[in-house]
């Protein structure tokens, strides 16, 4: 027997199994003891019964007795005035109850002899002779203890309870922690999101104020790193600014030139390394409605002006709700990245049927392993292995998209195009 795979799905297995074992027993132990009391009942009456019907039918005339016959019928047994049928003789510690009721109710009074008929039906006779000879047979067809209509209705309606109460309980039970399961999925120290419910029982209480405290923490932590590194890159223009000063006023040599190179390199990571700071608060942007179109294609033309190779096909004619600030960093940052290793870029754009904006920024590069496409996104990673700034980057530029794209709801993706080059798609809610 497998399990099932959802935790709900067990618990109810597990409770709807107990409760109704719980319920079977119960109803087994009581039904047991309602069938041992009513076969008592039903053999006590049985019992005064015949007795009763043989004394009348003792002092009867002989000529009346037959009249009296339907008067003493009852449901599992019946009187006849002669020697019955033939069947097989019945030994009395080997026959029914009943038979040993009615030997115990005339057996001291009569001679009795047993006799179990063959049929459809299972049933005994008990012949005896009345005061004055005459035969008399009781034809004894032994029934079932009779069972209430209403019952079944009854098993069912509790069956349904049973039911109604496990999922009850499974709901109660699960409910809390398929919350918790889900802001822990859609946890984001970027964009905190709402706090958990801190109520209910005690156990769920302090799991949301774990949970919450928690996501605080995180927050917390994070924008403490993020403003460490934010000081510490502000705070290295300054001696880098006077280090380039120098340098100028240095006469002019193979030296002067390395080290005017490494200190441009130095100032770059620098500003890089701000500006990935500062993304982690691309969220407290105020968002307003752009056109999404007109907003491609005035970025593109500023790099047209300026000689760049950065060609636009978008027809949308869609408004998005955004924060444009970040999303032009974003789509400067993945452009720029495509002229830097192929020259030029093409960006798309286009209205998705299930409503999401997708934008594409594509290249013609030698593209990225694919085995790496998921690694370009962190931080100071670089796919090329040397350590030359004007070829590899700082290795933040794909990672601040990535940080400012999430920070206005969207996502970002890489992929490796069929006839080489790179794709930088990005989504966003309409």
């Amino acid at each position: 027997m497998r399990w099932p795979h959802t935790l709900a799905a067990r618990l109810a297995l597990i409770f709807f199994t107990g409760l109704v074992l719980a319920y079977g027993l119960s109803f087994s132990f009581q039904f047991y003891e309602r069938y041992v009391s009513s076969r008592s009942m039903m053999l006590n009456n049985m019992e005064q019964d015949i007795a009763t019907a043989v004394a009348i039918l003792e002092r009867l005339p002989a000529a009346e007795r037959q009249a009296w016959l339907p008067r003493l019928e009852r449901r599992t047994y019946r009187f006849r005035l002669d020697q019955g049928i033939n069947g097989q003789p019945l030994a009395l510690p080997a026959a029914p109850m009943a038979a040993q009721s009615i030997d115990k109710a005339i057996g001291q009074h009569y001679a009795l002899s047993f006799q179990r008929l063959p049929g459809a039906d299972s049933h005994f006779q008990v012949n005896l002779r009345l005061g004055d000879g005459e035969p008399l047979t009781v034809d004894v067809t032994p029934a079932p203890v009779p069972l209430s209509a209403w019952l079944p209705v009854v098993l069912l309606i509790q069956l349904a309870l049973l039911l109604l109460c496990t999922g009850l309980a499974v709901k109660t039970a699960i409910g809390p922690l398929t919350r918790l399961a889900q802001a822990v999925d859609s946890l984001d120290p970027n964009a905190p999101g709402p706090l958990l419910d801190e109520s209910g029982p005690r156990e769920v209480r302090y799991a949301a104020q774990a949970f919450n405290s928690l996501q605080s923490r995180i927050a917390a932590y994070l924008k403490e790193r993020m403003q460490l590194l934010a000081s510490i890159s502000h705070d290295l223009q300054t001696p880098i600014t006077r280090m380039k000063l120098r340098v100028e006023v240095m006469d002019p040599s193979h030296e002067r030139d390395k080290l005017w190179s490494d200190l441009e390199a130095m100032e770059h990571l620098v500003r890089e390394g701000v500006a990935y700071a500062r993304s982690i608060d691309g969220s407290t942007e105020a968002s307003c409605r752009v056109n999404l179109d007109a907003f491609l294609d005035s970025l593109v033309l500023d790099y047209q002006d300026s000689g760049q190779q950065v060609v636009l096909e978008a027809s949308t004619d869609a408004l998005i709700e955004t924060r444009p600030h970040a999303l032009r960093r974003v789509l400067v940052n993945l452009i720029d990245n495509a002229l830097k290793f192929a020259g030029a870029a093409q960006i798309q754009a286009e209205a998705t049927a299930d409503r999401r904006i997708v934008i594409r920024v594509l290249d013609n590069g030698p593209g990225i392993p694919a085995e790496q496409l998921s690694d370009v996104l962190k931080p100071f990673y670089r796919v090329e292995g040397s350590r030359n700034r004007s070829t590899g980057g700082t290795g933040l530029g794909l990672a601040i998209a990535q940080q400012l794209t999430q920070a206005i709801g969207g996502s970002l993706s890489l992929s490796n195009r069929e006839g080489g080059g790179l794709c930088a798609q990005i989504e966003l809610p309409a």
